[in-house]
Formats: C-alpha cells, structure tokens, sequence
C-alpha cells in the first residue's frame, strides 16, 4: 500500500528547485513567521529566514544566541550564513551543490587513453580500465566514472 502524497504547492516546488527551500520550518519560532496573518514571511523559505535572522542582529541588535534560536539556526550556522552574507549578498544564502561541478578527474589525455583502448563494437572494460588508468596517469577512476564519460563523449558526438 502506498502512502498518500502531501499536497504540494507551486511555492514549495519553486522553493525546492532553487535550492531554497528550509528543510525545517517547524524549528522557525520567530514571531514574524509565526504570526498568520501576515502572509509575506514564509518559514519555509531559507532565503528570508536567513536574512531575516541576520537582520535581526545587526538591525534590531538581538544577540547572535538568541536571533539563531529563534530562527531555527545553531550559532555556527548563523555565522555561516553571515559569512556567506557578506561574501554574495542575498544570493549567498542560497544552498549550493556541494562538491566538484564537473568530472574533473578524466583529464583530456586520460580520455583519449580510454577512447584508445576502446575497440568500436566491443563492450566498455571500465573495470578493468581503471587499474590501468591508475597505473600510467596515476589517478584512481572508479569505473562507473569512466562509463559516464564515455557515454558523454558519445552523446556530444551525435
């Protein structure tokens, strides 16, 4: 039996596909998000929650331990988003993917390597590339990496 789906608003949608959407707003206790019947601040929005926190401290002069309680926030992470803050504006408060951007390991000698030992019509090796490829470039692969890139390679060539 499957569980029934909560509905979903456009909102929440929006606010999950940009990376903005506060994966606790229940711990947001602040008297501003709380109050119904003001509609603009929203605890599900990490964006202005974070803002708001950061607002609070520097405008309102509330103190760090307080503000970040009130907002659902540990110290660290109020300094966090400070840092961040100052750093990219209102912009920075956005969650970001974590990690490289790109493959960044399969270097362009290492993919004409692959692309070599590569027979066309014969399956990919990558298991048995990647020992290979550690042993002449010195770089550790995992094999599913390979067969991504080479998929990719494929891809950009049709």
């Amino acid at each position: 039996m499957t569980r029934p789906k909560k509905p979903v608003d456009e909102k929440t949608e929006n606010l999950k596909k940009y990376g903005a959407l506060n994966p606790h707003p229940q711990k947001v206790v602040e008297e501003m998000f709380s109050d119904a019947t003001i509609e603009f601040f929203d605890p599900r929005d990490l964006v202005q929650v974070k803002y708001e926190m950061l607002r609070t401290v520097e405008k309102e002069g509330r103190s760090v331990k307080h503000a970040s309680e009130a907002f659902g926030f540990s110290r660290p992470a109020f300094y966090q988003a400070q840092s961040q803050f100052e750093k990219g504006g209102v912009t920075g408060l956005i969650k970001k993917r974590p990690g490289p951007k790109t493959a960044h390991k399969l270097t362009d000698d290492i993919l004409a390597f692959i692309e070599a030992e590569v027979k066309e019509g014969k399956p990919l090796r990558a298991r048995k590339l990647a020992p290979l490829i550690r042993e002449k470039f010195g770089k550790d692969v995992h094999p599913r990496t390979i067969e991504r890139a080479v998929t990719r390679r494929k891809k950009k060539r049709k």
